[in-house]
C-alpha cells in the first residue's frame, strides 16, 4: 500500500509539475501578449490621430483591432495549455461565412463608409453629384451618408455605392469656372458685344481676375452667333455670379442694341391659279 501511494504521489507531481508549467507559461504568454495589445492599439490611435481621421471612426477602429489581436492571444494560450483549436477555428470560419453571406448588403455598406471615412472624397458640409443625387453632405454614419438637397429633401444614400461609383465634389476646389454661351444675331458686331461683356465680368468684383476671363466666338448657329464666356470665381460665389451675370447681360444687350435671337421660321403661302 505504501508503494503504491508513493507512486501515485510521484505521479501526481510529474503532471502538476508539466501542466504547472505549462499554465505558468501561458499565463506570461498571456500577460505579455495582452501588453503588447495595448501597446500596438494605443500607437495604432495615435497614428489615426496624426491622419486626422474621423473621430467616431479612431474608436471603432482601434476596438476592432484591439478585440482581433486579444483574440489571437488567446488562442495562442489555448493552444499552449493543449487545447485543440483546430475544430474551434473551423467552427468560427463556417460561423463568419454564414453572417457574411446573410449580411452582404450591410457589411459592403459598413467597408464603404470606413472607406469614405479613411480616405475622405468628402466631407460634412460638401456639395457632391454622386448615385444620382445632388445635395450638401449633412452627415456621414457607418452605413449611410445623409444628403440635404437644394429645395430641403433629404437623401439618403447606401454608403458601399457611394466607395465603389463615381462622384463630383464641387467642394473640394477653392474656386470653380462659370460658363455661359449668349447668342447674337447676325448683323450684330460681335467686336462690340465682347467689349460689353468685359465691361460687365470687370465690373464684378466676385470675378476673379488670375485666371483671366476667357471670351470667344465659339459656333455660328442657324439663327444666333455664339459667344462662349468663361470665368473664375471663388466656389460659394458661383450661383450668384452666374444668375447676376445672366440678368446683366440680358438687360445691357438691349440697351447697346444688340439683339438675343430666338428661333424662327418663315412660311410662305403660294396661292395656285
Amino acid at each position: 500500500m505504501e508503494t503504491n501511494f508513493s507512486l501515485d504521489f510521484a505521479e501526481i507531481g510529474s503532471l502538476v509539475t508539466t501542466y504547472g508549467m505549462r499554465l505558468l507559461t501561458a499565463l506570461i504568454v498571456l500577460v505579455i501578449g495582452l501588453w503588447i495589445v495595448g501597446k500596438i492599439s494605443r500607437a495604432f490611435g495615435k497614428m489615426m490621430q496624426k491622419r486626422e481621421i474621423d473621430k467616431s471612426l479612431q474608436g471603432f477602429l482601434r476596438s476592432l483591432v484591439s478585440i482581433l489581436l486579444k483574440v489571437l492571444v488567446f488562442i495562442s494560450v489555448l493552444g499552449m495549455l493543449g487545447v485543440q483549436m483546430t475544430s474551434f477555428i473551423a467552427i468560427l470560419g463556417a460561423a463568419g461565412l454564414a453572417v457574411g453571406l446573410a449580411l452582404s448588403g450591410t457589411l459592403q455598406n459598413f467597408a464603404g463608409g470606413v472607406m469614405i471615412l479613411l480616405f475622405k472624397p468628402f466631407k460634412a458640409g460638401d456639395f457632391i453629384d454622386a448615385q444620382g443625387y445632388m445635395g450638401t453632405v449633412a452627415e456621414i454614419q457607418i452605413f449611410n451618408t445623409v444628403l440635404h438637397t437644394p429645395d430641403n429633401k433629404v437623401i439618403i444614400i447606401p454608403n458601399g455605392g457611394l466607395a465603389t461609383g463615381s462622384l463630383t465634389n464641387f467642394s473640394q476646389q477653392a474656386t470653380r469656372r462659370v460658363d455661359w454661351t449668349f447668342g447674337i444675331g447676325y448683323g450684330d458686331s460681335y467686336q462690340k458685344a465682347r467689349q460689353v461683356l468685359l465691361g460687365l465680368i470687370e465690373a464684378d468684383e466676385r470675378i476673379l481676375k488670375d485666371p483671366a476671363p476667357f471670351i470667344a466666338l465659339s459656333n455660328l448657329n442657324d439663327s444666333s452667333v455664339d459667344i462662349v464666356v468663361r470665368a473664375w470665381v471663388n466656389a460659394p460665389d458661383y450661383w450668384a455670379v452666374f444668375f447676376d451675370m445672366n440678368e446683366k447681360v440680358y438687360e445691357t444687350f438691349a440697351k447697346e442694341g444688340l439683339n438675343i435671337p430666338f428661333p424662327q421660321m418663315d412660311v410662305h403661302l403660294h396661292q395656285s391659279k
